[in-house]
């Protein structure tokens, strides 16, 4: 597997149980070295998996999109960091306050304990939306608008980057700077389903646009053998 390609994967835990979980990353032990666990798996097993997951030598994005008032948002945000993950994220539509008060009290609280700062990094349109989903929900701009907006926004609070499509990676990299880290969703393999989500690419086009970072999840996970996904996705 190419080595700069594996340094950039995150395999995403979609998974119900810390059993099915703490097995699938034994399986992918040597192959990958980043993890996401979203709101599923958190919800049924806490912090504890996370602790786990790192004695196991995985570096943990932890997917909460936290969403909130700013006081709220920043007290979840040191609480994410206390668990020593290199990675988590916000909803950048929380707006601009919510946004740097994470930054902020993350940081004091890294600073304060001498610990490393996780990154922070915003959540700008899902990839399972499209032009007409915003719409419904009032958003007047389009899908591409939306992100660039927000992309700025995030950079703006001090964010160190955002998750979005490999579709907006182009534009939001001469927004923000090339040094702003954009995570991307949204990777199927060549030919493969693209289930609940629109905005897809392969992981050698996102790569290719910019992506510092691709997570990916069922095509992976849900793989009777891992290991050979993860080379057959990656080559």
């Amino acid at each position: 597997m190419n080595s700069d390609i594996k340094k950039r994967l995150v395999v995403a835990l979609d998974l119900p149980t810390a059993e099915e979980a703490l097995k699938t990353a034994d399986e992918l032990r040597g192959l990958v070295d980043y993890l996401k666990i979203g709101k599923q798996l958190f919800t049924a097993t806490g912090g504890d998996l996370v602790v786990k997951l790192q004695a196991k030598g995985f570096k943990i994005f932890l997917d909460l999109k936290f969403h909130d008032i700013p006081n709220t948002v920043g007290a979840a945000s040191v609480e994410a960091a206390k668990l020593g993950i290199f990675m988590f994220n916000v909803h950048a539509s929380g707006g601009f306050e919510m946004m740097k008060t994470a930054v902020e009290r993350v940081r004091d609280y890294a600073e304060k304990n001498g610990k490393a700062k996780p990154l922070i990094i915003g959540v700008t349109v899902l990839t399972s939306l499209g032009d007409e989903d915003l719409k419904k929900i009032g958003v007047k701009n389009d899908v591409r608008g939306q992100v660039e907006l927000l992309s700025r926004l995030a950079k703006d609070a001090g964010l160190d980057g955002v998750v979005a499509s490999a579709h907006e990676i182009k534009a939001i990299k001469e927004i923000c700077g090339k040094d702003f880290i954009i995570v991307t969703p949204g990777i199927r393999p060549a030919g493969a389903a693209s289930d609940d989500q629109k905005r897809t690419m392969t992981a050698a086009e996102a790569l290719n646009e910019g992506a510092d970072y691709i997570v990916v999840g069922r095509p992976i996970t849900g793989a009777h053998d891992k290991a050979r996904a993860v080379e057959t996705l990656l080559g």
